[in-house]
C-alpha cells in the first residue's frame, strides 16, 4: 500500500514538471523570407537571445565577429554565432531585420559600459516589484545599444497586469520600456548554468526553441521515475529526454515486451530487462537466476517455438 502511494506521488509530481504553458513564444512565427540571395547569419545577445539577420553589408560575416545590427527603432550590438544556409528554414517572427555594419571599438566600449546600469536597473526593478508585492519574479535585464529601449524580464505563474509599473520605470529611465513576461525555460536560458551532466546548459548553448518534453519519454528510455532526478534547472523536464527519445521508440519495436515467457538453452522464464544498446534482453528464470542473451539468439528461440507450435 505504501508504495503504491509513494508511486502515485512520483508520478503526480512528474506531471507538475511537464510543460505548462509559455509566455515567450522564442521569437518563431511562419512569416516568409523575402530576399533568398543575402547571406543569413544568426546574432547572440545578452542571455543567449539568438535571431537570424540577412548580412547586406559588403563585408563577409564570420563566427565570433561582433556587428551592429538593425534594432526595434534603432540599433543593437551582438556576436555572430553562426553563418549557414541552414538557417533560412527557421522562422521568426517580424521578417529578418539586417546587419549594418561590424562594430568598432567605440561601439563595443559602449556596449560593456552599459553592464554595470544593467544591473543597477535590476537591483531598481527588484525593489519596485517587492514594493508593490507583486506576484512576479523578475530575471533579467537588457539595454539596446542606443539606449532607446530597456527590456524587464520576469516570470510568473498567472498574467499579470503591469501597466502602472511600465509607466513608473518610463517615468525614470526616459526611454522606451517593455515588461517581457517569459517562461522557466527562458529564464535558464538566459541566466545560463552547468547540469548535472557537468556541461554548459543545452538550451544555452544551442537550443532555439523548446519542444514539449513528457514524463512518457522517460518510460519508453527504461529511466527510474524520480522526479528530482529528470528535472533540469529551470525545475521542469530535462530537454535532452528528446535528444534519444525518437531512436528508443524505434528500437523497442524490434524488442519483446517485459514480462515475455523465453525458453531458452533450459531457462524457462520471463524477461525483465532489456538493453538497447548491447542489443540483449535479459531474463529471470524460473530457479530465480538471471540469464542475458542476445537479441537475434531471443528471436531465433521465438522462431523454433512458433514453428513447433504451427506443426
Amino acid at each position: 500500500m505504501g508504495r503504491e502511494i509513494r508511486e502515485r506521488t512520483e508520478e503526480e509530481e512528474l506531471r507538475g514538471l511537464e510543460d505548462r504553458e509559455e509566455f515567450e513564444p522564442n521569437g518563431f512565427d511562419e512569416s516568409e523570407d523575402d530576399d533568398t540571395e543575402s547571406p543569413l547569419a544568426e546574432v547572440i545577445f545578452k542571455g543567449n537571445r539568438r535571431a537570424v539577420f540577412r548580412n547586406t553589408s559588403p563585408v563577409e560575416a564570420t563566427s565570433g565577429m561582433y556587428v551592429i545590427v538593425e534594432a526595434d527603432k534603432g540599433e543593437d550590438l551582438g556576436r555572430i554565432g553562426m553563418v549557414s544556409e541552414r538557417l533560412r528554414s527557421r522562422k521568426q517572427k517580424g521578417g529578418r531585420r539586417v546587419i549594418l555594419r561590424i562594430a568598432n571599438e567605440r561601439e563595443l566600449e559602449r556596449w560593456r559600459q552599459l553592464r554595470p546600469r544593467e544591473e543597477q536597473a535590476f537591483q531598481d526593478f527588484c525593489d519596485r516589484v517587492a514594493r508593490r508585492e507583486m506576484a512576479m519574479k523578475p530575471v533579467d535585464v537588457e539595454y539596446q545599444l542606443d539606449g532607446r529601449k530597456v527590456i524587464f524580464y520576469f516570470t510568473a505563474e498567472h498574467r499579470v497586469d503591469f501597466r502602472e509599473l511600465v509607466r513608473e520605470l518610463a517615468s525614470v529611465y526616459r526611454t522606451r520600456i517593455e515588461l517581457r513576461q517569459i517562461g522557466v525555460r527562458d529564464e535558464a536560458k538566459r541566466l545560463g548554468g552547468i547540469g548535472p551532466c557537468g556541461r554548459e546548459l543545452c538550451c544555452t548553448m544551442f537550443l532555439n526553441e523548446f519542444a514539449p518534453i513528457t514524463s512518457q519519454m522517460a518510460r519508453d528510455q527504461n529511466l527510474s521515475l524520480n522526479p528530482s532526478k529528470l528535472s533540469g534547472m529551470c525545475g521542469r523536464l530535462k530537454c535532452c529526454l528528446r535528444f534519444e527519445h525518437d531512436f528508443y521508440v524505434e528500437a523497442r519495436d524490434r524488442f519483446p515486451r517485459l514480462g515475455t515467457r523465453v525458453v531458452f538453452e533450459g531457462c524457462d522464464g520471463q524477461i525483465n530487462k532489456l538493453d538497447f544498446f548491447t542489443e540483449t534482453v535479459t531474463v529471470r528464470c524460473s530457479d530465480g537466476d538471471d540469464t542475458t542473451i542476445s537479441l537475434d539468439d531471443y528471436q531465433r528461440a521465438r522462431d523454433m517455438r512458433d514453428g513447433r507450435k504451427r506443426q
